[in-house]
């Protein structure tokens, strides 16, 4: 199985730097993250939303292709998150992540749906990784 990479490089302190993350697919290529960005509101990315954008891709692949092996014609799954960071302690936290999802799937009634819909919540990968995944951590200082 592939392995994605990504990377980014943060400059100064945490108030007043910034920083830059790109992907191995180029799709974000140099792209712009800051403080205000995370803790208040400003133009650039930050780590919260793209941690959104991971998971409800996933989210929504997942239970596309449930619905779809339960034989269900599913014309389509969106599903879009809400990730909170509070402060906890002397620190920061993702505390939770409301997922909201809204499908168009034949012959599927509510019931059925929301079982479906919440098997792929705790199945898809990224639901998964954020319930906990091994972090294997290298160092280099120069």
């Amino acid at each position: 199985m592939p392995i994605r990479k990504a990377n980014s490089e943060w400059r100064g302190d945490l108030k007043s730097g910034s920083g830059n993350i790109s992907t191995e697919s180029g799709v974000l290529k140099n792209v712009k993250y800051n403080f205000v960005s995370r803790f208040d509101k400003g133009d650039e990315t930050n780590p919260e939303e793209l941690i959104g954008a991971a998971h409800s891709a996933c989210y929504s692949m997942a239970l596309s292709n449930m619905l779809s092996g339960g034989g269900y014609k599913v014309n389509f799954v969106r599903a879009e998150d809400k990730v909170h960071i509070d402060k906890v302690g002397d620190g920061f936290s993702i505390t939770k992540i409301e997922v909201h999802c809204e499908a168009s799937v034949e012959k599927i009634d509510e019931p059925a749906f929301k079982k479906f819909a919440e098997d792929a919540k705790k199945s898809c990968p990224v639901s998964k990784a954020l319930a906990g995944v091994e972090f294997v951590l290298t160092t280099n200082l120069q």
